[in-house]
């Protein structure tokens, strides 16, 4: 009875709540994921969330507060909670601090955090990981962590525990990235002086996010300096960048501005080859963002990328491709605990090709588009709850290509029939913090309808034509609801060790069809429809979290089983290019993945890095594909290891270096083959049942660092990709041996040896 007294006492006291912004002092930039706490009410601990917000509430009384984040000082202050607090908090960075920091992650984040496969990478690190041509890429220094692997040598794509590379989620600002690459991969569409920071969910996706299986890649844009006007960029062998930032009003609003341009073409120019003449090979893109505080309660902010490839031979053929996006965002806080964020996003991508020939000249044209409305809300509840809930409603449109041509072409003016579908979204989740149990539970609930007008056409399971009908304008053709639970957890067996579980579900509605080998920017995108399912994951994982040494090491050990419904593939000798009848020439399967990942990373000092190491399988089933038998696909390696290390020899100069290791792709070799009209015809052996030899290269960097000068500073970096000048296969094909038609012959085609690089960097304050 006594106690039952005490607690009812204890929940009659009032309560009372400190929120404010987190920035960084230097800049004024709001710093994402700071680590907040009451000393004396350590359970009540939060964290700044996107756009640097955090709130805690406690009982009536006196406490310590406490905030800290990676490379700042730790700041502390006496309050007394008898009222509602607002405190704002300008960080200052650690200038003291003569050491590389690789992520920007709270310092025992990893254990107490109870979502799985989540990392968050600091901006530095990825500017001293050395990549292709010097020029720094977050899509390549992602592909460096356990459980995601490259597509390719020299392609920008990735896989995610299993999963192809149109099921992971780009956003950039919350914009839809569909094809993230320059210069058909060799780089990503990122570029790093205009970003803030990166997070990667490869496990328990939380429910805010969906439309993708296997993985979210959120990456945001720098703010702008709100104190000050700089200017940063480089100039490379291949490419050359600037960015511009400042405040619009001090300490009240800021912009930034950043290009980035490549100038192959001009070597081009330079050339004696007379083939060349004429020819164009370059991408430039350009990232902008500006924001405002109207007042205490409002915060607006505007963003955009634009980004262009232009590859051009002779007078005979071009294409070019490019992604354009948009973001309005207004940030309200309306009391002390909730905060909400509506926001307005646009996204396009789209491709053209172009023949010169005057007997068959033409043009294709090719494009898909989005318009997303969301809104959002964080609840900071108090008692160790975080809510999250909101809606969006995605417009989308694809058109997957108008043929035009000129009089005298003996090519057809066609146009294929515009796509659209409307997907709508609503979710709800709750951050339940307890003694030892951490829980992440939530609900998305998605839904599609693809939209007339048009006629829409139903194929049986040979792919025959079975029917068809004609809708107006809005009407919808085929909708699909389907609920998605997700859940993790994670129990503390000490203040450094862990265990964590999750579950989660997750949605597809937009696929990407390609059967080429390497993927390209004329890959097609449709929607789900009466013919195309929505792709369903379910994944469940276990992991094991360990930190030592005062936080400057983080173990971790995770399995994951992924069954996929719903998967695509293409019928031998598919037509997917410029027909309209597409979905007659897919077939639809089933897949699962499974694997074991290992992780231990240094985060602090002088040397650090990561070693990551994935094995791991992924197969499909499709009943008219390999006697309907499970098949490795294209995504499966069985065995992935990267190691990273990164030492600040000095304060001026660092070097870093990455081994990567992995399986060869799978690939499906000829049994047979025979003439038609003289030409040689293969038969084909079991999908993927042959390997192409393993991959491993070495890559090193090192910077030297200029004198810091008050209003200057600037920087060599030097480096070398692929150090021992491996041959990795790209390509394997066959053909008839020169010496022997009755035989044939495997030609396997690399594309880089030994690159070197090397970049000047400067920055003027």
């Amino acid at each position: 009875m006594i106690m039952l007294f005490s607690v009812g006492i204890s929940i009659a006291q009032p309560r009372f709540t400190v929120n404010g912004i987190v920035k960084d002092a230097s800049s004024g930039e709001t710093l994402t994921g700071a680590n907040i706490v009451l000393l004396e009410l350590p359970s009540a601990a939060t964290s700044s969330n996107t756009y640097g917000f955090y709130s805690i509430s406690a009982v009536k009384g006196d406490y310590q507060l406490i905030i800290t984040y990676t490379g700042y000082q730790t700041f502390s202050r006496s309050v007394s909670l008898d009222k509602n607090l607002i405190i704002n908090i300008d960080l200052k960075s650690n200038v003291e601090l003569q050491e590389v920091l690789i992520s920007s992650k709270a310092a025992n984040q990893q254990v107490t955090d109870p979502q799985m496969g989540v990392e968050k990478l600091n901006m530095e690190s990825i500017k001293n990981v050395p990549v292709l041509f010097g020029e720094k890429d977050i899509l390549k220094t992602i592909q460096l962590l356990p459980g995601i692997k490259s597509a390719g040598e020299g392609n920008s794509g990735f896989y995610v525990r299993g999963g192809s590379s149109d099921q992971n989620l780009i956003l950039l600002d919350e914009a839809n990235v569909y094809n993230a690459s320059h210069l058909l991969g060799f780089f990503s569409t990122f570029n790093s002086d205009a970003i803030k920071d990166v997070s990667v969910y490869k496990g328990g996706m939380p429910a805010q996010y969906g439309g993708r299986l296997a993985s979210v890649l959120d990456i945001r844009m720098n703010e702008g300096n709100k104190n000050e006007y700089t200017a940063e960029g480089g100039i490379g062998l291949i490419a050359s960048r600037l960015k511009l930032e400042g405040p619009i009003k001090k300490g009240r609003g800021s912009f930034m501005i950043s290009g980035r341009r490549t100038y192959a073409d001009l070597f081009l120019k330079l050339s004696q080859d007379s083939s060349l003449d004429g020819s164009q090979l370059y991408f430039y893109d350009l990232n902008a963002k500006a924001n405002y505080r109207i007042n205490d309660k409002n915060i607006i902010y505007l963003s955009g990328y634009f980004g262009k490839d232009v590859l051009g031979i002779k007078e005979t053929f071009s294409l070019d491709w490019g992604n354009t996006t948009a973001t309005m965002r207004l940030n309200h806080l309306f009391n002390d605990k909730l905060f909400s964020n509506t926001t307005l996003i646009y996204s396009d991508y789209n491709y053209a090709i172009e023949n010169f020939d005057n007997r068959s000249d033409f043009r294709v044209t090719s494009i898909i588009r989005d318009w997303n409305l969301k809104q959002d809300y964080q609840y900071f509840g108090g008692r160790g709850h975080l809510l999250r809930f909101g809606l969006n409603g995605n417009l989308h449109q694809i058109r997957p290509g108008n043929i035009t041509s000129s009089a005298s072409s003996s090519v057809n003016n066609k146009s294929i029939q515009r796509k659209n579908g409307l997907e709508l979204a609503l979710y709800v989740s709750d951050e339940w913090k307890l003694k030892n149990v951490n829980l992440v539970y939530g609900l998305r609930l998605s839904s599609f309808s693809l939209l007339g007008p048009g006629t829409f056409y139903s194929y049986n399971a040979d792919g025959d034509l079975s029917s068809s009908k004609t809708y107006a304008s809005a009407a919808a053709v085929k909708s699909y609801m389907i609920p998605e639970p997700r859940i993790s957890a994670s129990y503390q067996l000490k203040s450094n060790k862990s265990l964590k579980a999750s579950y989660t579900r997750n949605t597809q509605i937009l696929h990407l069809l390609s059967n080429s080998t390497a993927a390209l920017p004329t890959d097609l995108w449709v929607m789900s429809s009466n013919n195309i399912k929505p792709q369903i994951a379910d994944q469940v994982a276990l992991g094991y979290y360990q930190n030592f040494r005062n936080n400057q090491y983080e173990l971790s050990a995770e399995l994951y089983y992924k069954d996929m419904q719903n998967q695509i593939e293409y019928r031998n000798a598919a037509n997917l290019r410029g027909n309209e009848n597409v979905e007659s020439e897919l077939l639809y399967g089933s897949g699962r993945a499974y694997g074991l990942e290992f992780f231990i990373k240094k985060r602090l000092g002088a040397f650090n890095g990561w070693i990551g190491y994935t094995i791991s399988r992924t197969e499909r089933k499709f009943d008219k594909i390999s006697n309907g038998d499970y098949f490795p696909s294209k995504q499966d390696r069985t065995h992935d290891l990267s190691l990273v290390s990164i030492y600040k020899i000095s304060k001026r100069l660092t070097f870093s270096g990455t081994f990567v290791y992995n399986t060869g792709n799978a690939i499906t070799f000829p049994s047979g083959k025979y003439q038609v009209d003289e030409k040689t015809l293969f038969y084909y052996s079991e999908r993927n049942g042959y390997r192409m030899p393993d991959y491993h290269r070495l890559d090193i960097n090192a910077t030297l660092d200029g004198k810091v000068r008050k209003r200057y500073h600037s920087s060599w970096t030097i480096g070398c990709y692929n150090v021992y000048n491996r041959h990795n296969a790209y390509t394997i094909d066959f053909r008839d041996n020169p010496d022997d038609l009755t035989k044939t012959q495997a030609v396997q085609t690399a594309l880089f040896g030994i690159i070197p690089s090397i970049t000047w960097n400067f920055k003027f304050n």
